[in-house]
């Protein structure tokens, strides 16, 4: 679904209001026109719209260097599929005049639609105090959104279908990447990889994407993740047996070895010794084409976390140890999405500075995003998890052991512990875009904001994967 454009930079909207969320922002520059009427100064011409720029094939920064020579064969369209959304027009900088002073009403005014479904479509102020934990306002109807079963009471933001045409193109595509490519699946899991329908995962979660190219980016790291997490953690031969030293090989087809001439050949040939590997190899260097050289190392950087997220975990599971909720908690900050929304920008085709992106304040915003989501992960897989062989760690098993709590209610609580997250990410990031009113910055929160519902979505719809417990 093409993301409107961004108020023009004429609009004296306040700069208390930020504009965070992925959607109608051309509405949000009308209230302001509309408030600024209200407090009785000129109103605002509406903004004609420059004509949208027309996407062009290849990497934003081709001057990259690579992991290792770019791939043959890489996919590309020489037009935008029909129905595509353009880029963003440039960028300019927010107005720097002093907002006028409030008056009574203009939180609610300026605040836009109320109700789930529609925080990610308002203005968040900063004074703005988030709902309180648990509450869940009545459900309201997105025109064109899915009909799945959402987890009654779970806090979040229903979001149109994927455009289909889109969804179709990355099924083709990252199909015949994992099979022509890489090798990455054997004949009788084609099911279940067509049921994961990570075309339609992806292009959910990244509406901004200016190209089908650019959603791809994305597409072949989840497969690739996924594929790490199949094979060297879950049920497909995975154990936490040696996981240590698979993960660290497998962590250098994304940093790569600098060695003696001698050993890297051996190093570069190990690369193709597994699916996993042969899966990092190759979506890193699709990767590292389109992506600046602060966006690769910070990338780098969350997938180590992820790995270190991993091991915990295997930890826990070679010594049959339940941990403290707050213990599980704090490995889930680590083995979770945060490697997906931190990429937005990359997939969007732009670059959210690293000074900006190093901000504590912007690294809190990503960690309360990727531990919302994983928890969104660990409520909608509760009953596939649990008839899986073994002992599967999530929330509601974690809670229900430590807490001597009821299944029921352990899940009940999860739910609540989710919304807190949800809440919380909502308002740091709403202060957080009020505090830095920069167009790179605010995009690249609608972006993050994006991934956290289209995340939701495709969890809630993928029935093929998923099924609810009976606890309601």
């Amino acid at each position: 679904m093409p993301v409107p454009e961004p108020p023009a930079a004429q609009s004296t909207l306040p700069q208390a209001a930020a504009t965070f969320g992925a959607h109608i922002l051309s509405e949000a520059a009308s209230r302001a026109r509309d408030v600024q009427a209200v407090m009785g100064g000129p109103p605002i011409p509406p903004t004609v719209p420059e004509p949208p720029a027309v996407p062009q094939p290849g990497p934003p920064h081709a001057s990259t260097a690579t992991v290792g020579p770019p791939l043959a064969g890489t996919p590309t369209l020489d037009l935008p599929l029909a129905g595509t959304p353009t880029p963003d027009p440039p960028l300019t900088s927010a107005p720097t005049a002093e907002p006028p002073a409030p008056i009574p009403g203009m939180e609610r005014i300026l605040g836009g639609p109320s109700g789930l479904g529609t925080a990610s479509l308002r203005l968040i102020l900063r004074q703005e105090e988030p709902p309180p934990p648990g509450s869940a306002p009545p459900e309201q109807t997105v025109p064109g959104a899915a009909h799945g079963t959402p987890i009654p009471g779970l806090y979040h933001h229903p979001v149109a279908e994927p455009d289909p045409v889109r969804v179709a193109e990355i099924s083709r595509r990252i199909k015949r990447w994992a099979l022509d490519e890489v090798s990455l699946y054997p004949d009788d899991w084609e099911e279940e990889f067509d049921g994961f329908s990570v075309g339609s995962y992806m292009v959910g979660c990244h509406p901004d994407a200016p190209t089908v190219d650019h959603l791809m980016i994305a597409t072949r790291l989840m497969v690739a993740e996924n594929a790490v997490d199949d094979y060297y953690c879950e049920d497909h031969g995975g154990s936490p047996v040696g996981l240590g030293e698979r993960l660290l090989l497998a962590h250098t087809a994304l940093d790569p070895v600098h060695t003696t001439q001698e050993y890297q050949q051996q190093w570069e040939e190990s690369l193709h010794a597994d699916a996993p590997r042969r899966a990092y190899r190759s979506a890193m260097e699709y990767f590292v084409q389109a992506a600046g050289p602060s966006q690769t190392d910070r990338f780098r950087h969350d997938m180590a976390r992820l790995h270190l997220g991993y091991l915990a975990e295997a930890a826990w599971a070679q010594l049959d140890h339940v941990p403290e909720v707050w213990e599980y908690l704090a490995m889930r900050q680590f083995n979770n999405f945060r490697p997906c929304p931190t990429i937005t920008d990359t997939v969007g085709g732009y670059e959210l500075p690293a000074d900006l992106h190093a901000r504590p304040a912007m690294q809190k915003v990503i960690a309360l995003a990727g531990n919302a989501t994983t928890i969104v992960n660990d409520l909608y897989s509760y009953t596939k998890e649990l008839d899986a062989p073994g002992t599967h760690l999530n929330l509601p098993v974690v809670i229900a052991r430590r807490e001597g709590l009821s299944d029921r209610e352990a899940y009940l609580k999860s739910v609540e512990v989710h919304n807190d997250l949800m809440h919380r990410f909502e308002s740091e990031a709403g202060a957080l875009a009020a505090d830095l009113p920069l167009p790179s910055v605010q995009r690249f929160l609608r972006g993050v904001a994006a991934w956290v519902d289209g995340n939701h979505h495709w969890h809630q719809n993928n029935t093929y994967r998923y099924s609810l417990p009976d606890f309601w």
